[in-house]
């Protein structure tokens, strides 16, 4: 997986998915940014939350499993080399649906906080969607609804402040293209979610969550 992860950084750098977006701009403001708040970036990818935390004056840590994200360190997410409470706040956005063990991944990056630890990914649309993501993109494990991942983090000895949720559109041809999906398992993709797309804009949704770490 690292490999293939390591071929699409440059289109994930570019995707305007991930590089802005109003999810992005709440998670910068929910993360408390300023001078010298410490701050971990969990499984980075393009490293647009980093680039806008260092703007506004954080020291950013990147982590990501795959060298081609030139991240400052190669580690999966549920394996963090970081002692306790190092990080002031530890963010991950858009990849946690990739994680093989989303429980162990979570339960990282709370133990590595000593703050706040802000979220975002895609939720849980149907198993409809579900195949199709697998069917795009096999390093899909699965997504999440917002009481799943209100548990998630909740059981890791977080306790959650604020949760938002965006209605999001986006090129349905850019999105196949980024991880090149070959023309036969597109056209099935096309049909499992014909439903969500109007106009060659795929309907998907995405949550932001903020959670304080407990008082040890």
């Amino acid at each position: 997986m690292t490999d293939v992860w390591s071929q699409r950084a440059e289109a994930f750098r570019e995707s305007p998915t991930h590089r802005e977006g109003p999810d992005l701009d709440l998670l910068i403001e929910w993360c408390e940014p300023g001078q010298g708040v410490k701050v971990l970036d969990v499984a980075t990818g393009g490293g647009h939350v980093a680039r806008r935390l260092r703007e506004a004056g954080c020291t950013v840590v990147t982590v990501d499993p795959a060298p081609g994200m030139k991240a400052d360190v190669l580690a999966p997410a549920d394996h963090l080399p970081f002692e306790d409470g190092s990080f002031d706040v530890v963010t991950c956005r858009i990849a946690a649906h990739h994680f093989p063990d989303i429980g162990a991944a979570v339960a990282e990056m709370a133990r590595v906080s000593n703050r706040l630890l802000v979220i975002e990914d895609n939720v849980f649309r149907g198993e409809k969607v579900e195949e199709a993501e697998r069917l795009r993109d096999p390093t899909h494990v699965r997504s999440y609804c917002e009481d799943e991942w209100k548990e998630l983090v909740t059981g890791a000895g977080c306790e959650v402040e604020q949760v938002e949720q965006f209605d999001r559109r986006q090129s349905i041809d850019a999105w196949l293209e980024r991880v090149d999906t070959p023309p036969d398992a597109a056209t099935h993709i096309r049909e499992l979610l014909a439903e969500r797309t109007e106009n060659g804009m795929l309907a998907f949704d995405s949550i932001v969550l903020k959670a304080r770490r407990s008082q040890r």
